[in-house]
């Protein structure tokens, strides 16, 4: 690391990242690829890696790549669609498979099927309206070398080829349309998240703490972080100092931020979100359905709640899954407190927070509405998807917690959103991820984002960028911009991932 930093006191760690997602387990392979001698710690309040919003039970786990998640190509109010965020997301998921590939190539990991699988994704709806938009969505997005390979239908025959449970018992005059992507993945991100954490213990001078909660943090004079750290077994309190700090905690990165007390970090708020799946129980129905199917978001409903009937690998086993159904809760974590919503609210954030309630009310209504769904409304809901579903078949998982970004605005006050958002202090010395989708799909993307923020100087050296083109062959390239090259990328890849064998 250059010395732009300009600290001087002692140190206990170049680098300390809290919370064991996959955001951390991605900026740690990155920074100890790039620098092999960063000495770096690891702090998970609870006892294994992943258990949060990486977790498969808790990520939607499509490998995002807006083939089929139509909240990202949305209408226009004069009628076109808008493709510009998901060309970026495809972008992006295209370079996250780049690195996992580097890192099956050189050993760093292993067994790429324990993470990633080849499963169609498709988008299907019904209607003339919709059927009309996902038309002009598709021929929007066919344009574009990502999308290329994308087949469209209204053909109620060849859809129940692609997904044959979606058509059975659906009414034969009903105008239908579905589009479809051979090409997507179902990513198990807790998995991968594991194993890159595995790779990283096996440095000496890398150390991961579980069980070991944050409860303070602040600069000190000399440019370092100051980090208050609890082991939740013994109760032991410690001090550790390090250079930079990345707060990936999930729900838990807001008010950690808060605390840090950095200008940059002044006027952001959170909205948390819970999630619901049904889970198919009948094994029969299970091995019937082979694809992720994305249908569109009722009126006011986030974009966590896009429903899809989404057939899943976890821990080597298929599963189909229906939703998510979402909810609120005041919690930021799956396993946090009710207390969390309450205590992050501050008096720069109150105006940014009350203003992007008063602009969502139509969210709040929603939100109220999931939350009062009885079995037989969850039911009613799937059988827009699977007309012949039987409430037997299915049981209710509780999925994760999801924390939507409020940040200020000077015209509105304050808005809601629902990406991902990177929030650095202006030395560079610490920053944090808040929000949520597509946020694991491009978490590689996200991590360059901060590298470029962070380490500016360092990445700018002919040292680490000639390291970033091994790892990410493309980098710096567009692949939306050269068909030869995103098809060169893609075979790699999909060679590499065995994601064609599968």
């Amino acid at each position: 690391m250059t010395k732009k930093k300009k600290t001087v006191g002692k140190t206990d760690a170049d680098v300390i990242l809290i919370g064991a997602g996959i955001m951390s387990a991605t900026l740690g392979v990155l920074l100890k690829e790039l620098e092999p001698n960063l000495s770096i710690e690891i702090y998970e309040r609870l006892d294994i890696a992943a258990a949060e919003s990486s977790d498969a039970w808790n990520n939607a786990g499509t490998g995002h790549s807006a083939f089929c998640e139509l909240n990202y190509t949305p209408e226009k109010k004069d009628g076109t669609v808008e493709i510009k965020k998901a060309i970026q997301i495809a972008e992006h998921f295209e370079v996250s498979k780049q690195f996992w590939a580097y890192l099956i190539e050189k050993g760093l990991i292993s067994n790429p099927e324990n993470f990633i699988r080849k499963i169609p994704h498709m988008s299907f709806v019904w209607g003339k309206k919709n059927v009309d938009y996902l038309k002009k969505r598709y021929e929007a997005l066919h344009e574009c070398n990502l999308f290329a390979d994308m087949q469209y239908t209204e053909d109620a025959e060849l859809v129940k080829q692609w997904a044959p449970l979606i058509m059975d018992g659906r009414k034969k005059n009903e105008q239908i349309a579905a589009t479809k992507m051979d090409l997507g993945t179902d990513v198990n991100f807790g998995s991968l998240t594991r194993d890159m954490f595995n790779h990283l213990k096996e440095h000496q001078n890398v150390s991961l703490h579980f069980n070991h909660e944050i409860r303070d943090l602040k600069k000190n004079k000399d440019g370092n972080w100051i980090i208050k750290v609890k082991d939740l077994e013994t109760k032991e309190k410690r001090k550790r100092v390090a250079k930079f700090v990345f707060i990936g905690a999930g729900g838990g990165s807001l008010p950690l931020l808060e605390k840090s007390d950095i200008p940059e970090g002044k006027g952001f708020g959170g909205f948390p979100v819970s999630g619901q799946w049904l889970k198919c129980t009948n094994e029969d129905i299970i091995k019937q359905h082979h694809a992720k199917v994305y249908g569109k978001a009722a009126v006011g409903a986030p974009p966590m709640s896009v429903p899809h009937l989404d057939t899943r690998m976890i821990n080597g086993k298929q599963a189909l899954l229906f939703g998510p159904y979402a909810g609120f809760s005041t919690k930021f974590l799956k396993n946090g407190s009710f207390l969390d919503l309450p205590k992050s609210i501050k008096f720069n954030n109150i105006r940014p927070m009350l203003s992007a309630g008063l602009q969502n009310l139509d969210l709040t209504k929603y939100l109220i509405e999931q939350v009062r769904q009885s079995p037989e409304d969850r039911l009613a809901a799937l059988k827009e998807y699977l007309p012949t579903a039987q409430l037997k078949d299915w049981e209710l998982e509780y999925a994760g917690q999801r924390v939507q970004v409020i940040k200020k605005d000077e015209k509105k006050g304050g808005i809601l959103e629902f990406g991902t958002e990177v929030v650095s202090a202006g030395d560079g010395s610490i920053a944090a991820l808040l929000g949520a989708s597509p946020g694991a799909s491009t978490a590689v993307s996200i991590m360059i984002e901060l590298l470029g923020r962070c380490f500016k100087d360092d990445l700018a050296t002919d040292e680490w960028q000639a390291k970033m083109k091994e790892m990410i062959p493309t980098f710096g390239k567009e692949l939306a911009k050269d068909a030869e090259l995103c098809k060169e990328t893609r075979e790699r890849t999909s060679r590499v991932l065995e994601i064609e064998k599968v």
